[in-house]
């Protein structure tokens, strides 16, 4: 994990990578317990014998379960020590670009792309590449905005 030493420091790195991810493994069980929390119970993410049958040949995870995951990937990617809150302020572009298997282990890369000062913090623009083990292309690309406070 890259650690940071001022919020500010940030602002000249804009275009630079800020860090990247511990692997995260995508078990059925996670899967299970987004569908429930979501409603979303389609047979491709819970139902492993119609999803053995099924374009993937097994379960695969919610698309939305992958960008839910981000602020769990942000946790173990980097830091800034003068930071006391960040909160989620929305997203730019999120594209899904490939499926996620059961049991696949993903892991986020983070690039700046904006640092604007605001009262009390700055507000980040932070490209969001999630990669899953093996595979050639990310499977999700998503611009996080995020506000981060002294």
């Amino acid at each position: 994990m890259k650690t940071f030493e001022h919020l500010a420091d940030l602002e000249a790195l804009i275009g630079e990578p800020l860090g990247s991810s511990e692997w995260i493994t995508i078990e059925q069980s996670r899967i299970d317990r987004f569908a429930d929390a979501t409603d979303d119970h389609q047979w491709i993410h819970v139902d492993p014998v119609l999803a053995a049958k099924g374009p993937f040949g097994t379960p695969i995870a919610h698309g939305f379960l992958t960008l839910s995951m981000l602020p769990a990937f942000f946790e173990t990617a980097f830091t800034v020590s003068d930071v006391r809150m960040g909160v989620n302020y929305g997203l730019n572009r999120v594209r899904f670009t490939a499926p996620v298997p059961v049991g696949s282990r993903l892991r986020a890369h983070f690039k700046l792309l904006a640092y604007e000062r605001i009262e009390g913090g700055a507000q980040l623009i932070v490209e969001a590449s999630i990669e899953r083990e093996g595979a050639s292309k990310p499977v999700c690309v998503a611009d996080s905005l995020t506000r981060r406070y002294w």
